[in-house]
């Protein structure tokens, strides 16, 4: 997920996407699967206490109250510690679903995250368990979806309600862009998301950290009965097992992390390099649309990028109403852009919806802008938003020197022309009401058993430098390449890719390092 008004504000300025971005549609529904039905069995193995604080061991020890949920699904709730450096703080509760294995008989749990931070992995697994996991990992594993602490179904960060949350998001600064009366228009927006998310939260914000989400699903393993952790994470998902991994070596099964973010970079670096990446992958969609005979842009692709810039430049300049009353500007045009450029399944929503703004019609625009912020109708389906930003407030150490936001943006304007004027916003975090308590280093988990890292070369939201680099800094890294366009690799259609990912969680077949998948 990106920030608002065009990405999410903060210092993680693109994000980490929603891995479900992929299946965009114009009515602005999700691709859904209708699973399979479970067996009717909803035991579970004992707890797996071994090596666990004794103070920890209630948590870890607890017993699992599995309830059929819609779908042929079991669900359940885990008791957590708020703070585990000291579970006398008090608890929060983590919602969880369960597929059991086809084939009535599971090798162990398959823990999955899709991305954000702030998606739902509840929702992932319910409504699109086939687009999450293939029909092979179904079979042999109880697929398990869980929401993060501050997420979802979970004890959830709270904010705004739709009508304010719509404001936050789309309303139309004061002033010309950067202007005194813009930027103090952002900063008190900023510091009235921030003070409502602290006075809505019920004192978990401090809490809300990807250490404390790892530290979750260790716990989640324990309580499935299982002695090591076999996972399946997307984009930030690709952060969280990491920081597992660095946490817990010793209790690391099969991990594969997909679309992975650099966890040694600063959250400056990664908006900027997912600045770049977006502008790679608007280009290869521009090559693309100029080869059908409906794109609404014409010459080379250095002509359609500059009047796609001119595009964005007017209505940023006279934002173009829309049907509902809101109003297109250049923010929330580029989040529309971003939104279909996950994938390249999505790539002719995204011709649509630029042929119609160039027409003076922003509303299909604004369906990919609304898709990309989990908003239907009038109101908002999650907690995406608030849940994004209060994880990267925490886990971004910030924020960065002038020289430094200088040589970024120096970078930008050079690297993505197109999308650098508008891709840098205000800073949330600079409002929010605690200082971060993340760092940023490599991770190499020594120890840890083979981490499979899956990098797509046009990956637009975790560009491929960051899974080169990943898989470097991991003491048991594998680098698996696809080459192609759109965001994650695996289930994606691509024989190769899934061949080796199923080969490693089924029969611990570990890929050839440096695989190569076209």
């Amino acid at each position: 997920m990106a920030g608002a008004p065009t990405r999410r504000r903060g210092r993680l300025v693109g994000a980490i996407a929603v891995l479900v971005a992929a299946s965009v549609a114009l009515s602005g529904c999700l691709y859904s699967m209708i699973p399979e039905s479970a067996p009717s069995s909803t035991a579970s193995l004992a707890p797996d206490v071994t090596g666990i604080d004794p103070a920890l061991v209630p948590y870890y020890a607890q017993t699992l109250s599995w309830s059929p949920c819609s779908g042929g699904f079991d669900c359940t709730t885990v008791r957590a510690p708020l703070d585990w450096a000291d579970p006398s703080a008090g608890d929060l509760s983590l919602s969880v679903i369960r597929h059991r294995a086809s084939s009535g008989t599971a090798k162990g749990s398959l823990l999955t995250n899709p991305g954000g931070p702030g998606a739902s992995g509840v929702s992932l697994i319910r409504d699109s368990l086939s687009f999450a996991v293939g029909a092979a990992l179904q079979q042999d594993y109880d697929v398990i979806g869980f929401d993060p602490r501050g997420v979802g179904a979970s004890t959830a960060v709270t904010c705004l309600d739709p009508t304010a949350m719509d404001a936050y998001l789309f309303a139309i600064p004061p002033g010309a862009r950067g202007s005194d009366a813009w930027n103090a228009d952002l900063q008190a927006r900023d510091k009235t998301f921030a003070e409502a998310c602290q006075a809505n939260s019920g004192g978990i914000l401090g809490y809300i950290t990807t250490d404390n989400s790892a530290r979750d699903m260790d716990l989640l393993r324990g309580v499935l009965g299982d002695a090591k952790l076999n996972y399946l994470g997307y984009s930030y998902g690709t952060f969280l097992g990491a920081t597992y991994a660095k946490l817990f070596p010793e209790r690391v099964g099969r991990l594969v992390l997909d679309g992975a973010i650099d966890p040694s970079i600063s959250g400056l670096d990664v908006g900027t390099i997912q600045g770049v990446g977006f502008e790679s992958a608007l280009r290869a969609y521009m090559a693309d649309c100029q080869q059908g005979g409906s794109c609404p842009f014409r010459g080379t692709v250095d002509e359609g990028m500059a009047d796609l810039g001119t595009l964005l430049a007017s209505v940023d300049r006279s934002p173009l109403p829309a049907t509902d009353g809101r109003r297109l500007g250049a923010n929330a045009l580029l989040t529309s852009i971003v939104s279909a450029l996950y994938s390249k399944d999505s790539w002719s929503y995204l011709t649509t919806a630029l042929s119609d703004a160039l027409r003076g019609n922003p509303d299909v625009a604004f369906q990919l802008a609304d898709f990309y912020y989990s908003r239907s109708g009038s109101s908002y389906s999650d907690n995406s938003t608030e849940a994004f930003t209060a994880y990267n407030c925490m886990d971004y150490p910030g924020p960065p020197t002038q020289a430094q936001q200088d040589a970024a943006n120096a970078l930008l304007a050079e690297k993505a022309p197109t999308v650098a004027p508008y891709w840098q916003g205000s800073d949330t975090c600079a409002a929010w009401p605690f200082p971060p308590t993340g760092i940023r280093e490599p991770i190499s988990a020594d120890g840890a058993a083979p981490i499979v890292v899956i990098g797509t070369t046009n990956d637009p939201a975790t560009p491929y430098e960051w899974s080169v680099s990943l898989a470097a800094q991991l003491s048991s890294g594998v680098l698996i390449t696809r080459v192609g366009e759109g965001h994650t690799g695996y289930n994606k259609g691509n024989a190769c890719v899934d061949a080796a990912v199923e080969s490693y969680f089924i029969d611990g077949t570990v890929p050839q390092n440096r695989l190569r998948c076209g």
